[in-house]
């Protein structure tokens, strides 16, 4: 009979007891098998069954976490909901303001998804007056409910009302709750917008008040969730939201249909005998369209210079905020080189080099 040593012994046996533990696991895998073909791994079963002593233990910090999980089941349901609006807000403003999507996008982190609540607001109070052509009290009444739904917003119980069922003003409401902004300005955006869209602008400041109600405010609430107050930042906000105002109403003009009122003010129109059926077909050997829209397009020109005029006074978050002028810019200068046919094919289709200006004002800190 053969001696073996303890060591080889304790080999032998380590080793019979790993191959027998092996196939004990292949067994009890198969034995344990349920219905829904979901398997039982022996090293949970074992520690179900580890001792009569730690079975209290056991069922004890089991109760515990029982009891935390409906918490962390809400807390995960707030979370995705959060997420949902945020991603919602995102997602309606790259679709219908792709040129405000990019320049927000370059915005800090942490000012991001309220930006991005209050340019959604925009979107969702300037689709509302779509229908105004064809339904003109469905939209009064569209309007109507963004504008209650602004009280609901400052209100504290809020959560109580329609506001949580409706991505973006859930958004917006947790916006204000986390910054001080003025109801006046969000007011204002929609109350602009309750101009019958067969009405004509009159003169060219009420065109200016028109573009300074609605991007110009947005402007100020922007600046508002950046903390920073000054009069010169109050000041350059409002010229450039009068600027980029003007600009899109121009650029608007090629999509109105006959039933709307064309954007170059009644002054203008007169001050140069063209009809708005003129500007509607926009003639390339038309001269005197041509010096409507210069006209303009050179006060929207104005509101820009004044704007970059008072750069070096803006704190370096301001001018990451006043990236929109770089798009406004870009429009202008197309629309000059075109010989202001607002028609031109360069002056329709999307700016494919925004991108890359926008990320390289933002590297020298201009805009």
């Amino acid at each position: 009979m053969l001696k073996c040593s303890s060591t080889t012994m304790r080999s032998c046996s380590a080793k019979w007891g790993a191959a027998l533990f092996s196939e004990n696991k292949k067994q009890m895998r198969r034995l344990l098998q349920n219905t829904n073909g979901q398997i039982l791994l022996v090293s949970q079963i074992v520690t179900r069954h580890v001792g009569s002593s730690n079975a209290s233990g056991d069922a004890v910090h089991r109760t515990k976490k029982e009891l935390r999980k409906p918490h962390q089941q809400a807390t995960n349901t707030i979370s995705r909901e959060d997420k949902f609006g945020a991603k919602y807000c995102m997602g309606l403003v790259e679709k219908y303001d792709y040129e405000n999507y990019l320049s927000t996008l370059l915005l800090p982190k942490e000012l991001r998804p309220s930006a991005f609540a209050l340019r959604a607001f925009n979107v969702e109070v300037s689709r509302s007056v779509g229908a105004q052509v064809t339904e003109p009290q469905i939209a009064k009444m569209r309007l109507k409910f963004w504008y209650d739904s602004i009280d609901k917003c400052f209100e504290t119980d809020a959560n109580k009302s329609y506001v949580k069922d409706q991505p973006v003003l859930r958004e917006l409401k947790r916006t204000v709750g986390s910054s001080k902004l003025n109801k006046l300005y969000l007011r204002r955006m929609v109350t602009a917008r309750e101009r019958p869209p067969n009405q004509a602008f009159e003169t060219m400041r009420d065109l200016e008040d028109y573009a300074d109600q609605t991007c110009a405010s947005l402007l100020h609430l922007l600046v508002q969730l950046s903390g920073v107050q000054d009069m010169q930042v109050d000041h350059a906000a409002s010229h450039l939201g009068k600027a980029q105002g003007i600009t899109m109403l121009l650029r608007a003009i090629p999509h109105a249909g006959r039933q709307q009122a064309v954007s170059v003010p009644l002054e203008v129109l007169v001050r140069h005998g063209v009809s708005q059926e003129r500007i509607l077909r926009s003639d390339r050997e038309d001269k005197g369209v041509e010096e409507c829209i210069f006209e303009v397009a050179s006060l929207a020109n104005t509101h820009l210079k004044l704007t970059r005029q008072l750069l070096p006074q803006m704190p370096r978050l301001v001018r990451k905020i006043f990236l929109p002028a770089v798009a406004t810019d870009g429009y202008l200068e197309r629309l000059r080189r075109a010989h202001f046919l607002l028609t031109h094919p360069s002056c329709v289709k999307r700016d494919s080099l925004l991108p890359a200006r926008l990320f390289w004002k933002t590297i020298f800190n201009k805009y």
